[in-house]
Order: C-alpha cells, then sequence, then structure tokens
C-alpha cells in the first residue's frame, strides 16, 4: 500500500513539473516547460473559463469588465480587453498570459513575448470553440481532469437545446446587439449558430462580417419575425413598423445580460434563454414543430 502511494505521489509530481502544449485560437502552438501558475488574462471571458475549469486559484490580474464569478472582481486590473499596462502586467509575474486574437494591443502582446511570457491568443468563434478552449487552457493551467469535466458539461447542455429545440418549426430572427448604429451578427459569428441550434434563421446569417452594421430600413425589408437585443431600450425603435411580424405578434425579446455576448462557458445560459423565446414566438406567431 505504501509502495503504491509513493507511486501516485510520483506520478502527481511529475505531471505538475511535465511540459505542456496546446495549440491556441490563432493555431500558435503554446508550449509551457511546465503548467503555469501564474496566469494573468486580457480579455473577460478567459477569466470566466479559469474559473469554471477550476483554475481561478492561479488567476493573478485581469482587466476590466472581468466581473464574473464574484471571485474575479476581487482581482488586480491592468487595464481593459483593448489595452494595458505593460508595467503593470510584468510587475504581477506571470507565467502566461491569455489575450484576445481580436484585441487592440498587438504591439503590447508581442513586447511581452520578446520578453519570454508566453501569449495563449483566444478566438472562441463557434459555440463548441468554448469548450475547446477549456480544454486547452485547462492542459496550460494543469487541471486536465476538472476542465474535461466543464468541456463535457458545457457540451452536454448544448447538445440537449438542439435535440430539444433545433428541429422546431423556424423563426426568421433578427438580433440586435446595438442600437446607434445598428450591428447585429451573422452565422461566422458564436451567436449565429446559437440561433440556428434554437430553430432560428437569422436574416443576416449569410452576410460575411461576423458583426456587421445595418439600416433600419434592411431589418424591415428582412421581415423578421422575432426581434431579440440585450434590452428593453432597444426593442422600442422597432415598434413604429406594426407591420412588422414580429412587431404585429409582440415577438421581442431582451435576453439576459451578457450571457449572450460573452463567449465563455454562460454562453450556454445564453442560449436557453434565446430558446425559450423563440418558443415563445413560436406561440405568438401560430406556428407548429416541422
Amino acid at each position: 500500500m505504501r509502495r503504491l502511494l509513493g507511486l501516485t505521489l510520483l506520478l502527481s509530481a511529475l505531471q505538475a513539473t511535465a511540459a505542456v502544449s496546446v495549440q491556441d485560437g490563432s493555431g500558435q502552438t503554446i508550449t509551457l516547460a511546465q503548467p503555469a501558475q501564474r496566469i494573468l488574462t486580457l480579455v473577460p471571458h478567459a477569466t470566466e473559463m479559469l474559473y469554471a475549469i477550476g483554475a481561478g486559484d492561479k488567476l493573478v490580474a485581469t482587466v476590466e469588465y472581468s466581473d464574473h464569478p464574484d471571485a474575479a472582481k476581487r482581482l488586480p486590473r491592468v487595464g481593459s480587453f483593448t489595452g494595458f499596462s505593460l508595467e503593470e502586467v510584468m510587475r504581477q509575474r506571470p507565467d502566461l498570459v491569455v489575450a484576445w486574437r481580436d484585441g487592440g494591443a498587438p504591439r503590447e502582446l508581442e513586447r511581452l513575448r520578446g520578453l519570454g511570457i508566453p501569449v495563449y491568443l483566444s478566438h472562441p468563434l463557434q459555440p463548441d470553440d468554448v469548450a475547446k478552449e477549456m480544454l486547452a487552457l485547462g492542459r496550460l493551467a494543469g487541471a486536465d481532469g476538472s476542465s474535461a469535466k466543464a468541456a463535457a458539461g458545457y457540451r452536454q447542455r448544448l447538445a440537449d437545446l438542439r435535440q430539444r429545440y433545433g428541429a422546431r418549426a423556424p423563426v426568421r430572427v433578427f438580433y440586435q446587439v446595438s442600437q446607434t448604429p445598428i450591428f447585429t451578427v451573422s452565422d461566422q459569428s458564436f451567436m449565429g449558430p446559437l440561433i440556428r441550434l434554437c430553430g432560428g434563421v437569422n436574416v443576416f446569417g449569410d452576410v460575411r462580417q461576423p458583426a456587421p452594421q445595418v439600416s433600419a430600413a434592411t431589418v424591415v425589408a428582412a421581415r423578421p419575425q422575432a426581434i431579440l437585443t440585450g434590452d428593453e431600450a432597444s426593442l422600442r425603435m422597432w415598434r413604429r413598423w406594426q407591420t412588422l411580424p414580429a412587431v404585429a405578434k409582440n415577438a421581442l425579446f431582451a435576453l439576459p445580460g451578457d450571457a449572450m455576448v460573452v463567449p465563455g462557458p454562460r454562453l450556454v445560459d445564453g442560449a436557453e434563454a434565446l430558446c425559450l423565446a423563440l418558443d415563445t414566438a413560436r406561440q405568438r406567431l401560430g406556428l407548429t414543430a416541422k
């Protein structure tokens, strides 16, 4: 028994010091001599991922708007996802920095790399990319077991929603990201596939840009049967067009908070709210299942 216990401890020690390697969201290979012990995030969704996979205790700092879960609010701030203080980052002595591939500080990230700090670029464009990145960050943080469990649970919830709602009567959907100017989403973004998962048809799904700007006239011409946004104020602008199917049938929905717009573990909570909203729209529109 003692021999078995000693072998187990030895294997644990070897795993804790063994090199780890993953591909990040840009396709680059990130290799650490051993799992990271001091992780700094430069994008809120990565902060959520690390807490979700049980590696929150390794976070040493983050950026503005990293406020979920509550423990993240107590972390030091080094800037925002559009820019950060290199001096503040270095003060935290990170052995891994997690940044956003489309963030606004590419020169500063290059300087970090030049100083020998590994940078993992996060780039979740599809719902399953969240699970993939949780697994990758779990590997880099030495949390393979807990990250595998978190990723599997996330994927199962998405699969359950797809099975329940995906084959129901299609609803033509317009999702409004902002009011002035009007931005929406295409199927190139992670939100587009969530609309499809819930049995919706994105009226701007074929646009090449993930988040295209559109006009009120093009929205009216698309005749959506349901309009979704993040707040009630944004819905009021559409009520003047009484001939729109979504307005005529009161299929206007404000979905909760940032669960739909932050590509992290709570994205599946946003998907559930989206599916419920579209099912309510079906009832108001008088649609039946396929």
